[in-house]
């Protein structure tokens, strides 16, 4: 327990640091996160990352993750959509020459995590560059859902929520994570109100009872494709936590989702 409390106070100073001075320091942070994600994905399939899938799965996501620009050579197009169909056709040409050692099956796995990976962290920057209050109000939301979780989980958890995909995860879990995630964006809204002048009281209550559960799909998620492959953690890279997915699987599925609600 205690390790589990050091690493997450030291990986939430470093992150919340980096976080605030934002620019290309933080892009560059988050682009490594990144990496190790599609790393994390690759070792629980048995992949290597250092392979042509491996560094273009990489590449893919890369193109996704940093704002590269508005146009591609140019040409009035997406510039991160294009490069990422550019490392897709890459393999898919790959296939040609391959001597059957790459199908069409095996293409999917690579671009499909670089895709999930690289959206979720191109929105963690996108919101941060819009906004450093909205970015902060995400992250406290989804940490806040954890932490309720695990607190009401471990000491009132009876009912189990899915107990075929994470044994552990229980409904006094996801409701106090729900019920921690209110409290703590209500307390966030009336210290930095002046920061939300678009939303009420009322409205912030909604957005947290909705990230809360989206969060824990994203958990869930994460819990699906390990216990599919048969592992525990996704990486041990944080001690007491896990891997970089394990931390990040809520996020990154909260940001996107924010983005399609126009919160940034």
């Amino acid at each position: 327990m205690s390790t589990r409390i050091i690493t997450g106070v030291i990986s939430a100073v470093v992150f919340l640091g980096l976080l605030i001075l934002g620019g290309w320091y933080f892009k560059i942070f988050v682009a490594l996160i990144a990496i190790l994600a599609i790393a994390e994905f690759f070792k629980m399939r048995k992949l290597q990352i250092l392979s042509l899938e491996g560094v273009l799965s990489v590449l893919a996501c890369l193109s996704l993750v940093l704002p590269i620009g508005q146009t591609f050579f140019g040409m009035d197009s997406d510039a991160n959509l294009m490069l990422f169909t550019f490392f897709v056709f890459i393999m898919l040409a790959a296939m040609v020459f391959s001597k059957n050692s790459y199908t069409f099956d095996d293409i999917g796995f690579p671009f499909l995590v670089a895709f999930f990976v690289g959206m979720g962290f191109q929105n963690l920057i996108a919101a941060r560059q819009a906004d450093l209050y909205i970015a902060f109000l995400a992250l406290f939301m989804v940490w806040a859902t954890d932490i309720g979780a695990y607190a009401m989980g471990k000491n009132m958890g009876k009912t189990k929520l899915f107990p075929s995909i994470s044994p552990n995860k229980t409904v006094a879990g996801s409701m106090g994570g729900i019920i921690i995630t209110v409290l703590v964006s209500v307390v966030m809204y009336l210290i930095f109100k002046s920061h939300y002048p678009q939303f009420g009281l009322m409205r912030i209550v909604i957005f947290a009872v909705l990230f809360s559960i989206i969060s824990q799909i994203g958990d869930l998620v994460e819990s699906s494709i390990k216990r599919y492959y048969g592992i525990k953690d996704s990486g041990n890279i944080l001690p007491g936590h896990g891997g970089i997915l394990d931390r990040f699987d809520g996020l990154i599925f909260v940001f996107p989702f924010m983005h399609m609600l126009g919160l940034f």
